[in-house]
């Protein structure tokens, strides 16, 4: 009888397919190999020691052991709309327009879980985060999609976006009630600029719809550009909110503190869903998180530096290997097309491939949609001995890939 009970919410779901390439992973590791991971935007480096010592410091005090509150402690909220003031030159009220969240996903899904009803129309452009997408998924929306079009430099192409996003509000029904953006861009990198804001707020306001916009690799720029807020359009509060995290700026990942702001009805919405289902993060937690992002700008400074270091490395050695890629201007990620020798695998075979014959795991791009399934994303979060020991690695897999491919083709034509 209770086989025969169908959970409709889970069968719309696909298959996780980046478990493929952690199952392998695992696997090898288990037999004792070597894999060099670049697969997942986990951090390697610790946080800042000033947070840890105040995680310790609190941890420590009695009156911290019991359940918290859900939307989070005041001066971490207050924290937050202090980092905003400093960074963007935006305002924010702590009491009404900022919610601390379990992390940035966890964070997303709780938001969309608020706002959300039954067959909504949302727009999440691919490719995409896998729970960008699915979250409104699981909460019994739906998605309309359109391919992200950018330069060589990364930089997103305004004018084919506005153009695919008018079409995608017309042609829904019902009307799409929201629109998710991320930039910079998981997987892509691909960055924007604040007339990028300033134009869909504005077709916003006219279209009457919600902007979910995603920060969460905000201070991962480098060279001369510098991430731009939605919050510095004015007016955005009244159609926008904004996720963050602090898992990447300050190697805080598994801390899992992000925020969602922003407009004062959706956050007064997060903040009752939230009151209902969790009893909010470790007091601790957040007493250091506060410290982190009131006292430690000057290590943001220093991981940015990391990255940037790492990137220059990788696209130098995999250069010599022969597989070119291209130097974003943010992010922790590399979106690298397929080597065109191996273009016909596809990226997922292709990352199975290179995990097994070079040991170098990076995350097929069909896994952010079938926009992204000429690609992989690559994460930077091997330090730049194992960089450098990868493009080694890879030098030898496209060389013998080259021969194989070589001698099967004069094979068949024998």
């Amino acid at each position: 009888m209770f086989e025969e009970i169908v959970f409709n919410k889970i069968n719309r779901l696909p298959k996780y397919l980046f478990s493929t390439i952690n199952e392998i992973k695992l696997k090898m590791r288990q037999e004792g190999k070597d894999v060099i991971d670049f697969s997942m935007g986990n951090p390697d480096g610790i946080p800042p020691k000033i947070v840890i010592d105040k995680l310790c410091e609190s941890a420590r005090k009695p009156k911290n052991q019991g359940y918290s509150v859900s939307k989070g402690i005041y001066k971490l909220r207050l924290a937050l709309c202090d980092w905003y003031k400093r960074r963007f030159d935006v305002s924010l009220d702590p009491d009404s327009e900022v919610c601390v969240g379990m992390g940035s996903k966890e964070g997303y899904v709780h938001l969309v879980q608020a706002i959300t009803n039954t067959g909504d129309f949302a727009i999440v452009p691919e490719p995409a985060y896998p729970i960008h997408y699915h979250a409104f998924i699981i909460n019994g929306a739906n998605v309309s999609t359109f391919p992200i079009v950018y330069n060589n430099t990364f930089e997103l192409n305004e004018d084919a976006f506005f153009e695919s996003l008018e079409k995608a509000l017309y042609e829904n029904f019902p009307k799409p009630k929201f629109v998710v953006v991320n930039f910079p861009h998981n997987p892509t990198s691909v960055v924007v600029y604040k007339s990028f804001y300033q134009k869909l707020v504005k077709l916003a306001k006219k279209e009457r719809f919600y902007i979910i916009s995603d920060i969460a690799y905000a201070e991962l720029y480098f060279d001369d550009f510098k991430t731009p807020s939605i919050f510095e359009v004015k007016g955005a509060k009244d159609v926008a909110v904004e996720t963050y995290t602090l898992s990447k700026s300050y190697n805080m990942a598994g801390w899992r503190i992000g925020f969602v702001a922003g407009n004062k009805r959706i956050i007064e919405a997060v903040q009752k869903i939230k009151g209902w289902i969790d009893y909010g993060i470790y007091t601790p937690i957040q007493v250091a998180a506060t410290i982190a992002l009131n006292e430690c700008d000057d290590s943001v400074m220093q991981i940015r530096a990391i990255y940037e270091k790492r990137m220059r490395v990788m696209i130098e050695c995999f250069g010599k290997a022969g597989w070119e890629l291209t130097m974003p201007k943010a992010s922790m990620f590399i979106w690298a097309k397929i080597p065109p020798q191996c273009q016909h695998l596809g990226s997922l075979e292709f990352a199975k491939r290179l995990l097994e014959e070079a040991k170098v795991a990076v995350s097929p791009g069909a896994g952010f949609g079938i926009a992204g399934d000429s690609y992989v994303r690559i994460a930077l979060i091997e330090n730049e001995k194992r960089i450098r020991q990868a493009g080694k690695n890879i030098k030898i897999f496209l060389e013998s890939f080259e021969d194989k491919t070589q001698r099967k083709s004069k094979n068949t034509h024998e």
